[in-house]
């Protein structure tokens, strides 16, 4: 039976470059989620997608002769073949061209209008293209030329003229509501320091939002005002809507059942925009905001930033093809603790993959899966009556049996490391068992086979537990150790919990031992740098 639904994003991704590894460290974030809960038995919606819309799509479009919505189907595959090469299982992909979307845009904001939220005014200000983002001249930086930059990207920035009619969203008096709604929902905004920022900056006053734009017509025409496009920000927000049905008679019954969301998982550089704007347009539409926006930190490289504006920005595609998928993966959720910055490097990903992956994990599965195939002609045992006890109380069975409640209480705090230490405890303390009990002797002396069975079984079923909760993070290589045991399809285990109770791995089951799941690597024969 399932627990009930478990809902949450990624940020809708732009689509002026492809991705690079700091818009796949959100979204393999959230696929490890996604992967997990599926085990834990929740139906899980988990939504992503491509926003296509605003004033720097155009400009790119422009930059490279082809229409917007050229160069934004032009991308599609990009971000597409991106994640079915890390594995993300998706439920939904939202690009926010398609008309479902504009319906959804449309209806919000006639449903905002009604309500008396928006009125028609003059702007004058300064609005950054490459930020999407308006800003006071207050918050603005001088380059050296003297002109006003964006405080976060340093590009300069265009002074919006007052002539020019936008349509305004009330946000100013949602200053007190948002106040009250983070006191009394203090896991909103996750980690605290982001809490903090959003916090102070919400106590400094809120002006007006300008919401459409007239000068350009790449957007979601306004329903009540047909000569205006929504404000990007206005558009993209609205995704996560899309994606679980919202205004869509083909779904009936879905939004309300999948809404509000447990996560959205988006960068730090974007809280504001899904910490003060998104849930005040939320309070305003009369919905309950989602239950925790998790604004996670930047990848670094020699201590800046990724991105790629900067040129520092390795594809994911490079790093498949050196480390694999699951270890690629295992990497950045295990060693780079999400929410805060993590400064990345080749060599620590080599010494990760060979320590945790090659040495402790792979290493384990090679040696079981090779004594079973010497030791008990390649089938799980059958454990006689007389060693029972040794199996049912050793080292490897107390630990699983208390690595549900560990890795779960870890995983709902998105905490991804704690999460991949408690297994990585287990795997290492099946290794020191191997040492300890030594079956290759046990093997040489017939008076010891019955105690060689009840240790190669605990082995087997060591590995089958850590199998399961390898999972989400390295789903390829769970599932063959899965198959190597004998058990189908490990997709298809719905309560992790009950799965992982030590003693159900099947006696005669065939063991294969196969190829080394991570065979080491030597950083010096790698043949690129991260610069």
């Amino acid at each position: 039976m399932s627990k009930g639904t478990y809902s949450f994003t990624t940020p809708i991704y732009y689509v002026n470059a492809a991705p690079h590894l700091g818009t796949a460290y959100t979204t393999i974030a959230a696929d490890t989620v996604a992967r997990y809960q599926r085990m834990n038995g929740y139906e899980v919606s988990f939504v992503t997608g491509m926003d296509e819309h605003g004033q720097k799509v155009a400009d790119t479009a422009a930059s490279k002769g082809l229409t917007p919505q050229e160069w934004c189907d032009s991308m599609e595959p990009a971000f597409r073949g991106t994640w079915d090469l890390l594995n993300i299982t998706y439920t939904d992909f939202v690009r926010t061209t398609e008309p479902r979307h504009a319906r959804s845009v449309r209806k919000f904001w006639q449903d905002l209008y009604d309500k008396g939220f928006l009125y028609k005014g003059s702007y004058e200000g300064w609005y950054c293209v490459h930020e999407e983002t308006y800003y006071a001249e207050s918050d603005l930086e001088k380059n050296e030329e003297g002109e006003f930059v964006c405080p976060d990207c340093k590009r300069p920035v265009q002074l919006m003229a007052s002539g020019e009619e936008n349509w305004f969203f009330k946000l100013s008096e949602f200053q007190q509501p948002l106040l009250d709604f983070y006191a009394t929902h203090p896991d909103f905004i996750r980690p605290e320091t982001r809490r903090n920022e959003i916090v102070t900056f919400v106590e400094g006053g809120l002006k007006d939002l300008s919401i459409s734009r007239s000068t350009f017509d790449w957007g979601v025409p306004l329903p009540f005002d047909e000569g205006h496009v929504a404000y990007v920000w206005a558009d993209a927000l609205l995704a996560y809507f899309t994606g679980i049905g919202y205004a869509d008679p083909d779904r009936p019954g879905e939004f309300d059942r999948k809404w509000p969301m447990r996560y959205h998982f988006v960068g730090k550089d974007i809280t504001r925009f899904h910490c003060v704007i998104w849930p005040a347009m939320l309070l305003a539409a009369g919905y309950e905001p989602a239950h925790t926006v998790f604004g996670h930190g930047f990848l670094l490289t020699k201590g800046e930033k990724m991105s790629k504006s900067k040129g520092n920005a390795l594809s994911p595609q490079d790093m498949v093809r050196v480390f694999g998928v699951d270890a690629y993966r295992y990497y950045f959720m295990s060693d780079v603790r999400f929410g805060q910055d993590g400064s990345i490097s080749l060599e620590r990903m080599v010494q990760v993959y060979n320590n945790e992956l090659a040495n402790t994990w792979g290493n384990l599965c090679s040696r079981v899966f090779n004594m079973t195939n010497k030791y008990l002609g390649g089938k799980v045992p059958e454990v006689p009556e007389s060693v029972r006890a040794l199996v049912e109380a050793n080292p490897l069975q107390k630990l699983a049996d208390g690595l549900y409640a560990r890795y779960d209480a870890a995983m709902e705090q998105v905490d991804f490391t704690d999460a991949a230490a408690a297994v990585q405890e287990l795997a290492q303390a099946a290794n020191l068992y191997v040492e300890e009990e030594a079956p290759f002797r046990l093997a040489k002396d017939p008076a010891t086979a019955d105690k060689l069975a009840a240790v190669m079984y605990n082995l087997l079923e060591a590995t089958r537990v850590i199998a399961l909760f390898m999972a989400p993070f390295a789903p390829n290589t769970s599932a063959e150790v899965y198959r190597r045991l004998g058990l189908g399809d490990i997709t298809a285990v719905t309560d992790i919990e009950a799965a992982s109770k030590w003693g159900q791995l099947p006696a005669g089951n065939a063991v294969e031992v196969g190829d080394p799941l991570f065979p080491r690597l030597d950083v010096d024969e790698i043949d690129f740098t991260i610069e």
